[in-house]
């Protein structure tokens, strides 16, 4: 099996009904839930991550911020708000400094992460050597590799090549709305995916409500096979 992680986002920003929709899923089976920094203020996550963590969740930030000072902000308020893992962000070697003796595990992005929606750049070869250099920092536990936002490689390709270098999960993360492509990310070596918009607008097979789909989601996962 894979870890699906339900991401309360859509269009790479947190939504506004983020509490009414973690109390609507909280009860699924879900074991991890994320919301992004943009769109949601430091209130927010913490409201958002104490909610969670009530339910029993497993909580996860993602920084999609496009500047440093932004991302260094995103960073201060999720430590604040106490959630369990950072994930994304651009700006690693300054993110591990603020996260030091805080417990939160974090897993930024490798290759070069462009624009909002974020879009991945970069070489097979490139990103899985920017992997493996992140992978070696003190206080990186994974990263968080938006393999189906590239344009022009093969994401499972890609994956597979991250997957090998990465001491941590490989959580992929961004675009991915069908069983295929979580069946493969699971074979290449993911440790779990990120799915928020293609819940959002149901795009997975069966009911459309969120609660439905979140529901499939996670029996995509549990068929999944992970080597």
């Amino acid at each position: 099996m894979s870890e699906f992680i339900f991401m309360l986002t859509h269009n790479d920003r947190t939504v506004d009904n983020a509490l009414e929709v973690l109390e609507q899923v909280k009860d699924t089976g879900l074991r991890h839930i994320g919301f992004k920094d943009v769109g949601a203020t430091a209130e927010k996550a913490r409201e958002l991550t104490a909610a969670a963590h009530a339910a029993g969740l497993v909580v996860y930030l993602e920084v999609v911020s496009v500047d440093k000072a932004d991302e260094m902000d995103s960073i201060d308020a999720a430590i604040a708000a106490g959630v369990d893992w950072i994930v994304g962000g651009k700006f690693a070697a300054e993110a591990v400094e603020k996260l030091a003796g805080t417990g939160i595990k974090f897993a930024p992005f490798p290759g070069r992460v462009a624009g909002h929606p974020s879009e991945l750049l970069g070489s097979i070869e490139e990103i899985a050597a920017h992997a493996a250099e992140l992978s070696k920092l003190d206080g990186v536990d994974g990263v968080d590799l938006l393999a189906y936002r590239h344009g022009s490689v093969d994401p499972l390709e890609l994956t597979a090549a991250v997957a090998r270098v990465v001491d941590g999960p490989t959580i992929a993360a961004g675009s991915v709305v069908s069983e295929a492509q979580i069946r493969g990310l699971a074979e290449s070596g993911a440790w779990g995916f990120t799915i928020g918009g293609a819940i959002f607008d149901g795009m997975l097979p069966g009911e459309k409500d969120v609660v439905s789909q979140v529901r499939t989601a996670l029996s995509f996962a549990n068929a999944g096979v992970r080597i």
